[in-house]
């Protein structure tokens, strides 16, 4: 079986998930569909650019097709013309079986052209695509709509599933399976007593500000270093930030990383912080992968109670929880860590949880199966 694996952009080094999916699925057997291509293609897979420049016919007709895709399907965004044909004319050359798109609104923009072929479309929720994209009432009319044209979908928690069904957006053929970690590459190391680590982009969501400040509240003048991995709008503003709390020696920013350094740092790392949030326009987590690495990993995981954190933390056992924006009580739970006598009970907790529940070789197993079982339609 072939599936072409749609995304937004590709390659995309942070995206393991997605990049994962086109190197492995189904064997490798794939082709890849983008809107856009930043010239790197390491795992060397036919690949289709969208986003191609209209010729002078197409260009007359879009006002016309944009307005019809609202109209009829919720979005401007469907392939049409001389491109839709190029799409169709990829697809058959590298006789594609199944579209999976990655993130709900690929498959707005796939959707219908693979019902016109008589191909099965799945599609993949992650986060922004079933939260901060709820708030728009178009787009939740497109996902309604769009619902009957898909084979299946999966979601990375059960979080953004209920999320999309609370707006009236569900299928029959629904699956919580996460985005998973290769737990052989990802395992505990020689842990450095007293290491913090934070993972992610510099952004709102990850509220990297109040992870800095609640870490200074516990960790000032003890034996203990904060590292925050990744890159983003936030950066310098934290970089400040450490400066003015009197923590700047205690605390080290990298800068975005490649995926084998930062797994590197998660070896040997103690306790991995996440204080992530729901962002003022509505955008969430699904289920952080870093998360799922760092319980590979065996460290211990102080994060919120937000989107699908829960349901692979679970306070007291494998790492810790405080509700959204408690700034105070992540640094109670850092001075809990600190001044524990002995990790290694949750560290094995961590381990376990990632070998039970993120084995990304059973996860990518589960969606093969579901998509060898074949499509069903949602009523």
């Amino acid at each position: 079986m072939k599936v072409a694996i749609a995304t937004s952009d590709y390659f995309v080094m942070g995206e393991t998930f997605i990049n994962r999916h086109i190197e492995h699925m189904f064997g490798g057997n794939t082709a890849v569909i983008c809107g856009r291509h930043n010239g790197q293609d390491p795992l060397g897979k036919p690949l289709f650019t969208r986003r191609a420049p209209l010729s002078a016919k197409d260009k007359i007709l879009a006002p016309f097709a944009a307005l019809t895709g609202a109209a009829l399907h919720g979005t401007s965004r469907l392939p049409f013309g001389d491109n839709r044909q190029r799409l169709m004319t990829f697809l058959k050359d590298q006789k594609v079986d199944v579209i999976l798109a990655e993130f709900g609104t690929q498959a707005l923009v796939l959707a219908k052209l693979g019902n016109d072929m008589g191909l099965p479309v799945y599609t993949y929720w992650r986060g922004t695509d079933a939260s901060a994209a709820l708030r728009s009432r178009q787009r939740v009319r497109s996902y309604r709509l769009m619902m009957p044209r898909l084979a299946g979908m999966f979601s990375v928690s059960q979080f953004l599933l209920d999320n999309l069904a609370a707006h009236g957006i569900a299928h029959t053929n629904a699956h919580v399976v996460p985005s998973g970690v290769d737990i052989r590459r990802f395992a505990p190391g020689a842990k450095t007593a007293g290491s913090f680590l934070a993972v992610g982009r510099m952004v709102e969501k990850k509220a990297p500000q109040i992870t800095l400040r609640a870490f200074a509240k516990a960790a000032q003048d003890r034996d203990a270093h904060l590292t925050f991995i990744g890159d983003g709008p936030l950066l310098e503003t934290c970089r400040a930030l450490a400066a003015e709390l009197g923590v700047a020696e205690q605390v080290t920013f990298t800068g975005a990383l490649p995926h084998a350094e930062v797994r590197d740092h998660l070896v040997e790392t103690e306790v991995f912080l996440q204080h992530s949030i729901t962002a003022k326009n509505g955008n969430t987590e699904g289920l952080p992968t870093a998360i799922q690495e760092a319980l590979a990993c065996g460290c211990i995981t102080l994060s919120t109670r937000h989107a699908g954190i829960p349901e692979a933390v679970e306070d007291g056992q494998n790492g810790l929880l405080v509700d959204e924006w408690d700034e105070s009580g992540f640094a109670a739970k850092i001075t809990q860590i600190l001044d524990m006598p002995d990790r290694s009970a949750m560290t094995r907790a961590a381990r376990a949880t990632a070998e039970a529940k993120f084995d990304n070789a059973q996860g990518l197993a589960r969606v093969e199966a579901v998509i060898r079982n074949g499509p069903k339609r949602s009523d």
